[in-house]
């Protein structure tokens, strides 16, 4: 019900006598004093000064002094209207009515008790004051309701009513008081953070004897006001935070996600990630809804799965939102970002409650995930961003256990919570045991339908200033896709992710990009890099436009471009989130002064001093698709998306690598410009922060693979010498300078807010690591080169065989990854693993070790010794397994399509599932192996040896496989039976 403010006095009042009455400020003042007087109340005074009342704020219409000074109290107004009222009309007010009646007589009392009257200047007493008339006139009309009578019972100051109240105070302190604009906020504040305290004072007095104030009273007592400051603060999250994510402008265009976003497909997988047969496709938003909502699946956690740039965390922005509007209360939607996450090896509800510690209904209350009366929908975005000392511990596959235990606790316990992760399909590569709860979706490429949805969307936005405009560019950027001579890793690959083919829309519209630009580009990567680089090239001149306006000299492209490439490395040091502005600033010291001068520059010489400093940087970078980290995050810069830094963290990789392998003359002799020891520096420096994810690496090679400056075998020869001494222990046994001991400490400096640092032994492991993981890319770039360059660029982790082809430590490899799992278990493996494809790991020992979903397609693992090892959901397929012994490995799962296993020892080894399909099994021992479910299509099973431990269960593709022998088809026969 809503009520107004002059409701309850206008009751007693005659048509001639309100809103006529001149003196109606004097009016309250009598009859304040008359309710004071207990003993001598005249109910018929009381009426007749009532009915000539507009409001209860009419003092404020006299001069302010008069207000401050007076010595009669105002509460007992409210007391007494109230009981008079009951009086004369036979029922209670509402609380509505009663609030409206009791917070004007508190704001009264409060400015009696807050402002001073030395800040009171004399006015003349029968001064009009026509600007607080006009004002009252409108506060006698100004209606609540019941929300908001509670939210003025609970947080006045941020009520209807304190604004309206305020307004007409600060006019009478323009008027009426000494002090300046830039005081006067305060004193309003003052005033209205203690009208609470008045209004509780006020009730107090009216006593439980009247009803409404019984029923406010009783509220409070009951955990009202607990319940509805919960309640205040979830709306405010949802206000402040989830209603505003679809809002938000795109990078740096002037629509927003909401004008250009359009449902994506997906299709659901099995745990393992396979598709599932017959199962169709679906608009991904219209499937979630319909799932969040189905009691039957209420266990379930789903994992929207993409690569970089498919439409996760859009999706989250607008699905939040979708709930908010049409779900909330049932169903709350908590976006989290993973990222923001630095320390989450532990309970999940405790990840949880810290993700919104800054939340009163969080941190105000230990039960709120427990509390019947509320259900969230946790979003987590970014699984594949969870912070790089996660990814070395393990501490991943330990948070997506708990993830689905607690989707299972919440449905046992009918908490009736939801929860949504989303992340790149790498993300949950090598997690053994993924949650049985786990419902995972792929989000698929744009197809025609909603490629066209796309574009109609882009026609309206595209030129947000000239519609028609519009409507023209999104039509020749259409053609311009379709055009025949529009390449097919274009039209049919990269046109078809959401953030490539606004990028793509970008350079279009600004015509950076012509149909020729992609010709010779030869596969998605490359022609990747080319939007990224074309999209660099065009923020880079708009930047210069900025950078100029802050007075900064000096200023070229490469030098911006050099800061851009440094914010992208810090970033990815960082964790992959964000990275501190004075970290970027003591790289650039280091290495390039004049780019460093240029963020001195603007920090001293920046036209608006609000911007100067981390603001000018944040300012000017801000072209590149970066933006401010916040404060919370104790500043700095983020990128709006994982790709921009990924990519520009490879070409300063780039850049290193290059400089590496440059030759001067000295003495008529070559040398290396960069030192041995100045290289060992750098590379410490560069890459002993964590692992290279395969997207920085993937990025890397296409950008070497197209520059003149790339010298593979010369950086081959450094990067192998590097190599050879880190086996040896020399750089963390170093005596002197240690220099895994420099790069921890600086990395403790430069993330101070980090929790989890990187000890020495971690900076020294991955600066070898990522090392290896570059001579693997190489050695596998010099399998498609001549024959020269081939043999030069062989890399086998064990050190070069000898002549005789024996290796002069086979046991290092395996060293190696448990120096690696010495501080964290399976860390060392859990980074290699994505890069041993086509790896050379002849005759090399790794006796009991875990390969677990490695990627050793192509790999020549001939004479090696992986007895009692794991291989479980590997991919060997077409990889080189001659005589090599896996006597008791686990093969479950692997695929093994196409591998040359030739008298191969599989004694005891478990091929449980394995795909075998088209594998050369000859002269293979397979006595007491498991091959249960295993697809023997076209494999040559020739001279075979098994025996009655040999398992065969469920062999599929025996009818076709080669040289099957009549004993073996005999025994088949009968264990098929």
């Amino acid at each position: 019900m809503v009520s107004k403010l002059s409701k309850l006095w206008k009751l007693f009042a005659t048509p001639e006598t309100v809103d006529k009455v001149a003196d109606a400020s004097e009016k309250v003042f009598e009859l304040a004093e008359t309710l004071n007087d207990k003993d001598n109340k005249n109910n018929k005074l009381v009426k007749e000064l009532v009915g000539q009342i507009p409001t209860l704020l009419e003092p404020l219409n006299s001069p302010l002094g008069q207000v401050v000074k007076s010595s009669v109290p105002f509460l007992p107004i409210a007391t007494g209207i109230i009981q008079f009222a009951i009086e004369v009309n036979k029922k209670e007010p509402t609380v509505a009515e009663t609030v409206a009646l009791v917070s004007q007589v508190a704001y009264l009392e409060s400015i009696k008790e807050t402002i001073p009257e030395e800040i009171i200047s004399s006015e003349p007493i029968d001064r009009e004051f026509k600007e607080v008339r006009k004002q009252l006139n409108r506060l006698a009309e100004l209606e609540i309701d019941y929300k908001e009578a509670t939210l003025a019972l609970v947080y006045f100051h941020e009520s209807k009513l304190a604004k309206a109240f305020g307004e007409i105070l600060s006019i009478k302190l323009d008027e009426s008081s000494r002090i300046d604009e830039s005081n006067k906020q305060i004193w309003l504040d003052k005033v209205s953070k203690n009208t609470q305290q008045q209004i509780s004072k006020a009730l107090a007095e009216a006593g439980e004897d009247v009803k409404v104030v019984r029923t406010i009273l009783d509220w409070y007592l009951s955990g009202g006001r607990e319940e509805f400051t919960k309640w205040r603060s979830i709306n405010y999250y949802l206000e402040q935070k989830v209603k505003s994510l679809p809002e938000e402008n795109v990078f740096k265009e002037k629509f927003t996600y909401r004008d250009i976003y359009v449902p994506l497909k997906a299709l659901l997988l099995d745990l393992k990630g396979n598709e599932i047969k017959d199962e169709a496709e679906f608009i991904l938003e219209e499937w979630t809804k319909k799932i969040i909502q189905n009691s039957d699946e209420a266990d379930k956690v789903l994992f929207v799965q993409a690569g970089a740039g498919r439409g996760k965390s859009v999706f989250c922005r607008m699905f939040a939102d979708w709930v908010r509007k049409n779900l909330h209360p049932v169903i709350t939607p908590i976006v989290v970002r993973l990222r923001d996450i630095s320390n989450y090896n532990r309970p999940i509800h405790e990840i949880l409650t810290d993700a919104l510690s800054t939340r009163h209904f969080v941190n105000n209350d230990s039960g709120w995930l427990t509390d019947p009366n509320t259900r969230y929908l946790f979003l987590l975005d970014g699984f594949d961003e969870l912070r790089m000392e996660g990814r070395a511990s393990g501490g991943i596959q330990e948070f997506i256990q708990q993830v689905g235990l607690f989707q299972q606790d919440s449905n046992s316990k009918e908490a009736g919570h939801r929860i949504i992760v989303t992340g790149r399909p790498i993300a949950l590569q090598g997690i053994p045991y993924l949650p049985s709860n786990l419902k995972r979706v792929q989000l698929l490429p744009m197809d025609e339908e909603i490629q066209s949805q796309w574009f109609d969307r882009w026609s309206r936005v595209a030129i947000p200033d000239n519609p028609i405009a519009g409507i023209e560019e999104a039509d020749k950027f259409l053609t311009f896709l379709a055009a025949d001579n529009c390449p097919k890793e274009i039209k049919e690959k990269l046109a078809r992710e959401p953030l490539l083919l606004y990028l793509l829309g970008k350079l279009h519209r600004e015509k950076a990009i012509q149909k020729e630009d992609f010709e010779g580009t030869g596969n998605q990567t490359n022609a990747k890099i080319l939007v990224y680089e074309k999209s660099l090239e065009l923020v880079l001149k708009e930047q210069r436009e900025e950078w100029v306006q802050y007075q900064a000299t000096g200023l070229d492209i490469e030098s911006l471009e050099r800061i851009l490439m440094e914010a992208g490395l810090c970033v990815v040091q960082s964790g992959g989130e964000y990275a501190r502005v004075g970290m970027i600033e003591t790289r650039l010291e280091k290495d390039d002064a004049e780019a460093a001068q240029i963020i001195k520059t603007l920090r001293t010489k920046s036209e608006n001093k609000e911007k100067s400093g981390e603001k000018a940087l944040t300012t000017a970078l801000g072209a590149f698709y970066i933006r401010s980290a916040g404060e919370e995050k104790g500043g700095g810069v983020e990128f709006y998306h994982k790709s921009f830094s990924e990519f520009l963290c490879a070409k300063r990789i780039q850049q290193s690598l290059e400089s590496w392998t440059t030759l001067v003359k000295v003495t008529r002799q070559q040398q290396w410009f960069i030192t041995r020891q100045q290289l060992a520096e750098q590379i410490y420096d560069l890459l002993g922060y964590g692992g290279l994810t395969s997207e920085i690496v993937e990025y890397l090679w296409g950008l070497l693979s197209k520059s003149d400056e790339f010298s593979p075998v010369k950086l081959f020869q450094r990067l192998l010498d590097f190599y050879l001494r880190w086996c040896d222990g020399e750089f963390i046994d170093a005596e002197e300078t240690v220099l895994p001991h420099l790069k921890m400490k600086e990395l403790k400096k430069q993330i101070p807010e980090r929790k989890n640092y990187l000890g020495q032994r971690q900076v020294d492991v991955y600066a070898g690591l990522n090392i290896m993981i570059l001579l693997l890319e190489l050695h596998r770039y010099g399998q498609s080169q001549t024959e020269d360059i081939k043999q030069k660029l062989i890399f086998h982790p064990s050190g070069k065989p000898n002549a005789q082809g024996q290796l002069a430590d086979e046991t290092l490899l395996k060293r190696l990854l448990n120096y690696g799992d010495c501080f964290a278990d399976g860390s060392f493996r859990d980074t290699l693993r994505r890069f041993l494809e086509g790896a050379n790991l002849y005759g090399t020992n790794l006796y009991g070790t875990s390969l677990y979903s490695s990627n050793l397609d192509g790999a020549s693992l001939r004479s090696a010794s992986l007895r009692g090892a794991s291989l479980k959901k590997a991919s060997l397929k077409g990889a080189n397994l001659v005589i090599a012994n896996f006597s008791g490995a686990d093969f479950s799962g692997a695929n093994l399509e196409d591998a040359c296993l030739s008298g191969a020892n599989l004694e005891d080894a478990n091929l449980e599932g394995a795909n075998l399909e088209g594998a050369n099994l000859s002269d293979a021992n397979l006595e007491g192996a498991n091959l249960s479910d295993v697809n023997l299509a076209i494999a040559n099973l020739d001279r075979i040896r098994w025996n009655s431990e040999t398992q065969w269960a469920n062999i599929r593709g025996l009818d076709q496989a080669r040289n099957v022998s009549e004993d073996l088809r005999r025994e088949l026969d009968e264990k098929i039976e």
